[in-house]
């Protein structure tokens, strides 16, 4: 999936190409655990790995790709500033170099402002550095996460890049239709996270029973969702089997339940939530 920055004039900036399917590596905090499901994961063919300088462990996931042998521009490496130190232009350049530390690796390929900085005059010299750190060849491409339609619309008066990702809960009882197309409206691509509303809904019997059409497991059903509304899909596990039950999800075709799908949609919110705060 193609990438990139709009500018003031409209025109893209910096494209590149994302892997729409990935791994999230969200509450992988025991020893060993992100390194070894990274580890899978690549064995059995991922490329884009999501994790966030609050999750502890941007240093394992640097460990598991040197380990795994495979060349570094071959995978994609999503992380984010944390949100209580996207407090300044200088503490934004310097975490974003200390990922690149714990990561071990020369450069990101999308880093994210984890969400809205709590204070609102925080918000234009944080996405400035972002933007330096993109200039400067930092990262590749940088993007924010949890930003509600207000907050993508307050950067056009201060972003001379706008971000091009927007990375929210996203599933199929949290479509979210005003917020997605605002992110589109700002030339940027959704990536969700939590496709399974952190669990709290693969018992859905009306999941189940669509799934059962289909032939799947719930849980790949609405996985398929998300990425066949166009969404950067990044389900979260530690389990092995479940690593490769997520990535089959991919071969499905849901095209004939997708009305059914689309009517499980209730906004329901499974965690935390900034994209309605001021």
């Amino acid at each position: 999936m193609r990438i990139s920055h709009r500018t003031p004039e409209g025109k893209e900036a910096y494209p590149l190409e994302i892997p729409q399917f990935g791994l999230g590596v969200f509450l992988m905090t025991k020893e060993g655990e992100c390194k070894n499901s990274v580890l899978k994961a690549l064995d059995a063919g991922y490329t884009h790995i999501d994790t966030a300088s609050v999750y502890n462990n941007e240093y394992e996931v640097g460990q598991a790709i040197k380990e795994s042998g495979v060349d570094r521009d071959s995978v994609f490496i999503t992380t984010k500033l944390r949100r209580g130190d996207a407090t300044g232009y200088e503490d934004t350049i310097e975490h974003c170099k200390r990922s690149l530390e714990l990561l071990d690796m020369d450069y990101i390929d999308l880093y994210l402002v984890h969400a809205p900085p709590v204070n609102p005059e925080h918000r234009a010299p944080v996405w400035k550095a972002m933007e330096y750190c993109l200039e400067q060849g930092l990262v590749k491409s940088i993007g924010v996460s949890n930003y509600g339609p207000a907050h993508l619309e307050a950067m056009k008066q201060y972003a001379s890049y706008m971000p091009c990702v927007n990375q929210v809960e996203f599933n199929p009882w949290l479509q979210r239709p005003h917020l997605k197309q605002a992110t589109e409206d700002a030339g940027a691509r959704v990536m969700a996270y939590s496709p399974l509303a952190r669990g709290h809904k693969v018992n859905d019997p009306e999941l189940a029973m669509i799934a059962e059409k289909v032939g799947c497991t719930p849980a790949q059903l609405a996985i398929k969702f998300c990425y066949d509304e166009g969404c950067i899909t990044i389900p979260k596990t530690s389990t092995p089997s479940r690593i490769i039950e997520n990535l089959e999800s991919l071969s499905f075709d849901i095209s004939g339940v997708y009305e059914q799908i689309k009517s499980l949609e209730c906004n329901y919110v499974s965690g935390w939530d900034p994209t309605s705060e001021p």
